[in-house]
């Protein structure tokens, strides 16, 4: 009996009553985001700490602050560390640079695009609005928001078209009639912190109106050396004026108002479309989003958490799809707010987007794949600055692909094995794909780097990792850090899998990847247990905080060279010693994907589900890091918890068990379409 996949959908519509900042709702294609309050806009402009911000932003909207525009990489005094009888310089230590450090951090940063919110005015307030009730259709991907204002009501209808940058809202109400309640576009200058926006500063940008008639209007942005238009159509009789330097209000003699903004940088040119159309293309785009793709449902279970699963993964998969599924990889908080100014980890790339694969949306997962080859000069460049051959994938990056300072990230190289990871993923997930021909040269120089960088210890005849190096847990000394078991599991599998794409197509394999992958040193372990680093001894007590990432080599990895009793007897430590309350929201799907190949299906469910702070999801599905002020969501979380659900319902291979990571008191699966990696 086929899955009734719109019923199960719209059953986890987010509901909203009131104005709370936990529960703001955003609309998006994956390359724009609009986040709203619960008038269906941005009306009440005013950021509470540790909550989130409202923005609309984009995967190409970043600005540098003037003078900054140039990147000095090349005035930065690089720490020198000792590595293999010679000395290799990272961009670790602000001493005596602070000022270059921090600007090579902030700029470019991402900026709000636009506040767009409903405004009112005589005996009218929205701040007194009242009656609030709201709801995110995740079928058709449009929010509808009712109201009242002194019993007037209000409707607002939001939504994102799925094409183009295209925001489009219909707003019904007499009060527009009145003259008292408009659509309001106010621009603020942009801001490295979590809001993007800086409102003190109106003389440091410009906003030029131009109207060419028939409804349509254009408001040219200037900032600094960034440049973006901002197309509006607004249905007749309606008007658009400019109020001030940088805010317009859309007003209408008409009880009904649709108006359409339209963002538009570079050299390709769109035309805002009319509201009809884009709900159009909205609704045909949401329900073949649901009904193409894979499908789990949980619903038949006896289990009372089922239904929290089910809401935090259907959830999970609307942010995911309106946030990360871009040209570009997104940052940790997506496109609703800035993150460590609003640019990307490429090591969180992996569990932003790797689960539209196993999804059966490989498409979406393509989409930000290209900018892979897009910086690959600079990843040759910045391998052979450091004196290693190959390319070395940057860290803490933006559009450009270039790296940025810090004490910890230049020296992090588990993002290193993605690219190979992706191009495995796609080749045995969706081997349609246009682009695996293409990735033949990111693979070749994911992995000479690899090979590259690993030591040859003449004295245990073997090649060793590290130091200098961070590991994925991230409180390690990196000049005293050797073999971190995840990352010798990953580089193991990287170079295997490497060589089996290359063999696929038909292209050479350089010796060198066989021969360092068959003399890696093995994985640390100390009295039955895997250690997080050879140099660790306290793994499971000073140490036994932040990821636990020895446990990912069986997990996100399968563990080709792990001892299953050795890692079952270290998941059990964790357990028992581990600070929980310190794991990362991406931490408990990851372990719970330990706890599945371990055969503890009841085990993975509990972490899965576990009560932490970091493992808090909102009514609006994100993974809030709590008590973290800068990080009220956090989409790593939702993604690795699609990535451990496509795990434990879908098996891995050489496993025969249905729905191997779900216990079979209590829980009923029925999946449709997923695909298995592993």
């Amino acid at each position: 009996m086929p899955i009734e996949r719109k019923r199960l959908v719209q059953e986890m519509n987010p509901k909203v009553d009131a104005w709370d900042p936990d529960s703001f709702l955003s609309v998006g294609n994956g390359n724009l985001a609009y986040t709203v309050d619960c008038t269906g806009t941005q009306s009440r402009i005013s950021h509470t700490k540790g909550k989130t911000p409202l923005c609309t932003m984009s995967s190409w909207g970043f600005h540098d602050y003037p003078g900054k525009e140039q990147k000095h990489y090349e005035r930065l005094i690089l720490k020198q560390y000792e590595h293999a009888g010679r000395t290799v310089g990272y961009m670790s230590d602000d001493t005596a640079q602070e000022e270059l450090f921090h600007d090579l951090r902030v700029n470019p940063h991402r900026c709000n695009l636009a506040h767009i919110g409903l405004q009112a005015s005589g005996p009218y307030d929205i701040k007194n609005g009242t009656s609030f009730t709201q709801e995110l259709d995740l079928y058709s991907g449009v929010i509808t928001s009712d109201f009242q204002m002194e019993e007037e009501p209000v409707q607002v209808h939001t939504l994102c078209h799925p094409k183009q940058d295209q925001l489009s809202f219909r707003v019904s109400s007499s009060l527009l009639t009145k003259g008292q309640l408009q659509l309001s576009l106010r621009f603020p200058y942009p801001s490295h912190d979590i809001t993007a926006s800086d409102y003190t500063k109106p003389g440091n940008h410009q906003s030029v109106l131009v109207e060419y008639g028939d409804g349509r209007y254009c408001i040219k942005r200037t900032v600094d050396t960034m440049q973006y238009e901002v197309q509006i159509l607004a249905s007749k009789p309606s008007v658009l004026q400019q109020t001030a330097a940088h805010e317009f209000i859309v007003s209408s003699s008409h009880e009904l108002l649709e108006v359409g903004v339209l963002f538009q940088h570079g050299k390709e040119r769109e035309e805002v479309v009319d509201f009809s159309q884009a709900l159009d293309a909205c609704t045909l785009h949401w329900a073949s989003f649901w009904q193409d793709g894979a499908f789990i449902d949980l619903s038949l279970s006896s289990d009372p958490r089922a239904q929290e699963l089910q809401r935090r993964m259907i959830l999970s998969r609307y942010l995911l799809a309106i946030q990360c599924s871009g040209n570009t990889p997104p940052s940790e908080t997506g496109l609703t707010c800035n993150s460590w100014y609003g640019k990307f980890h490429l090591e969180m790339h992996l569990l932003h987007a790797a689960h539209f694969a196993l999804f059966g949306q490989g498409e979406l997962f393509e989409r930000s794949l290209s900018y892979y080859l897009d910086i690959l000069p600079g990843a040759y460049e910045r391998a052979k600055s450091q004196g290693y051959k190959g390319g070395r994938w940057p860290k803490m990056t933006d559009p450009s692909g270039n790296d940025s300072p810090s004490a910890i990230g230049t020296l992090l190289c588990w993002q290193q094995p993605h690219p190979i990871f992706y191009g495995s993923l796609l080749r045995k997930t969706y081997p349609e794909s246009d682009m695996l021909s293409s990735w033949v040269p990111v693979i070749r120089a994911t992995a000479d780097f690899m090979v590259d960088y690993v030591i040859w210890d003449a004295k245990r005849k073997a090649y060793v990792l590290g130091p200098p190096v961070i590991p994925v847990q991230e409180n390690h000394d990196p000049e005293k850090t050797l073999n971190p078991t995840f990352e010798l599991s990953y580089w193991r599998w990287a170079l295997s899998e490497a060589m089996d794409f290359m063999k696929q197509f038909e292209q050479p394999v350089d010796p060198t990847w066989k021969h360092v992958l068959d003399n890696l040193a093995p994985l640390p372990m100390k009295d039955g247990l895997y250690l997080a680093q050879e140099n660790c001894p306290d793994t499971y007590t000073t140490h036994a905080y932040d990821h636990p990432s020895f446990l990912f080599s069986l997990g996100l990895l399968d563990g080709r060279d792990v001892d299953q009793k050795v890692m079952e007897h270290s998941l059990m430590n964790v357990m028992e010693k581990w600070q929980l309350n310190e794991l990362w929201g991406w931490d408990f799907p990851l372990m719970a994907m330990t706890a599945a190949r371990l055969k503890n299906p009841g085990l993975a469910l509990d972490l899965l589900l576990m009560d932490s702070p970091k493992n808090t999801y909102t009514a609006n599905g994100h993974n809030a890091q709590r008590p973290k002020e800068d990080l009220p969501l956090y989409l790593p979380g939702n993604g690795a918890l699609l990535l451990a659900i496509a795990l434990m319902a879908g098996g891995w291979q050489g496993c025969e068990t249905p729905h191997p990571g779900f216990p079979k008191d209590g829980w009923i699966v029925q999946a449709e379409g997923l695909k298995t990696f592993w």
